[in-house]
């Protein structure tokens, strides 16, 4: 079974139909333009725009803005407030680092309601994902990743123990494929973000 049809059915099981079941990751070496692969997309499943650049994250996303109108698929911004409101992007994605300032308030009030994740590598950055009212976490690295070769993961065991504490909806991110998927069976696991997992279905 193909990693975005198990994503599907672990967000069906969380009962958070509300979410992307799946949140392609951009990167500046391993994917720098994610066009090709939003047609492999679910409906209804998001791609996340996180190039460090200011002007190469602009551009990009607007480029994919009319396909993920076209496929169906969120278009969510990385650490770029006032780009997510210029371009009306269906969600924002703020870092850990931001999200433990005072100032991931005002963005969640600037924001509206609209879909908020945060990046979380901890317990603690879970409870302040609740505090600032953001809709999921994305949790990572869960498995070994390329995208981090020398951090040491989290592991299924911590993860997990995480999740059952976990106040919001989580993300599993990093070594995400379509085996370790199936052993990431939770209701608070909404779906999976993943760059290359998805990219090589």
């Amino acid at each position: 079974m193909k990693l975005t049809e198990r994503a599907r059915r672990l967000n069906l099981a969380s009962g958070r139909l509300d979410l992307p079941p799946v949140i392609l990751v951009s990167d500046v070496e391993r994917l720098p333009d994610p066009s090709a692969a939003l047609e492999r997309l679910p409906a209804g499943s998001a791609v996340l725009v996180r190039h460090p650049d200011g002007k190469a994250r602009a551009k990009l996303a607007e480029r994919l803005l009319p396909l993920t109108h076209l496929f169906g698929i969120r278009l969510l911004i990385s650490d770029d407030l006032a780009l997510a409101l210029d371009l009306c992007a269906d969600g924002l994605h703020l870092p850990e680092a931001i999200a433990a300032t005072d100032a991931a308030l005002g963005i969640r009030r600037a924001w509206r309601g609209r879909l908020l994740t945060m990046a979380a590598h901890s317990p603690a950055a879970l409870l302040r994902c609740a505090r600032i009212g953001a809709d999921a976490a994305i949790v990572s690295p869960v498995f070994a990743t390329a995208s981090h070769p020398g951090r040491r993961p989290i592991g299924l065991l911590r993860f997990m123990t995480w999740v059952q504490r976990a106040p919001v909806p989580v993300y599993a991110m990093g070594g995400i494929t379509a085996a370790s998927i199936g052993r990431l069976c939770h209701p608070k696991v909404a779906g999976v973000a993943a760059i290359e997992g998805l990219v090589s279905e």
